[in-house]
């Protein structure tokens, strides 16, 4: 089980901002901004480049709900940014897709 599959199954507890039967949003641990929140799918898909065609609709809740979230942490104004990463040289680092809501302060471009 990854560290992700852990938190969802209450094995390792987190700071849960969202939930529903599809995704599960959570504080990072180790934040990069003011607010930093990984919303992750509940089906293990290890990256988006995994990703099949019968994952489409958890893919697209999973970025409603990343709006949804960011929206009721007060991002909505101020803006936020959503990141997905994908493989080792990306950042990732949990075999679990999750896209990362960023935000609470400007956000420089490009990242890294």
């Amino acid at each position: 089980m990854t560290l992700f599959e852990k938190i969802i199954a209450r094995e390792i507890p987190a700071n849960i901002v969202y939930e529903d039967d599809q995704v599960l949003a959570f504080r990072d641990l180790k934040p990069h901004a003011p607010v930093h929140v990984l919303i992750v799918p509940k089906k293990p898909i290890p990256r988006i480049s995994d990703a099949q065609p019968e994952d489409e609709k958890v893919l697209g809740h999973l970025l409603l709900k990343a709006v949804e979230v960011a929206n009721k942490l007060g991002l909505k104004e101020s803006g936020y940014r959503l990141v997905i990463n994908n493989g080792p040289d990306a950042g990732e680092s949990v075999p679990h897709l999750h896209c990362h809501i960023l935000g609470g302060r400007p956000l420089a471009w490009p990242p890294g």
